[in-house]
């Protein structure tokens, strides 16, 4: 079987498009484990002020992340790209535990192997207070944003 994760390196910008919505699409599932298959088994991570590397503690990140960020839903938008690295802007929803809502904004460089695996992830993040009015992202929780739902840059953000 193999461990090819297409579209692979280099990158077009067809295929760079293809491989940001992908992403989109399993963290939107919201399974930590589904999620840790794009990673190569060693890959390192900075996601806000946390350093971690491997499948075992993107698993275990990915986990914590969702029990905490509920009715969590993403977009993500191809920012750049060049031959095994894409660069993405994002916004996600999210209500806390308390039930005020959230939008998240942010950035992520990617770097990529020849199999198509993301070997290096580093994020930049802010949250904002949202008002429950505000949200914009309405699609069901667990399932990938619909193909007819309005972009990061359509919705001005």
């Amino acid at each position: 079987m193999s461990t090819d994760r297409p579209p692979l390196p280099p990158f077009t910008l067809e295929t760079a498009r293809i491989k940001v919505r992908a992403a989109e699409d399993g963290w939107n599932s919201r399974n930590p484990e589904r999620v840790s298959l794009a990673y190569t088994e060693d890959s390192r991570w900075r996601n806000r002020r946390e350093f971690f590397q491997g499948r075992p503690e993107i698993v275990a990140f990915l986990t914590r992340k969702w029990a905490n960020e509920r009715d969590y839903r993403l977009i993500k938008e191809l920012w750049a790209f060049t031959d095994n690295r894409i660069a993405v802007r994002f916004a996600y929803e999210y209500q806390d535990e308390s039930g005020l809502w959230f939008r998240a904004y942010g950035n992520e460089n990617w770097e990529f192997d020849q199999r198509g695996l993301m070997r290096v992830r580093y994020a930049s993040i802010n949250d904002l207070p949202l008002l429950p009015e505000a949200r914009l992202f309405h699609w069901p929780v667990g399932s990938a944003r619909p193909l007819d739902h309005p972009g990061l840059s359509d919705l001005g953000l």
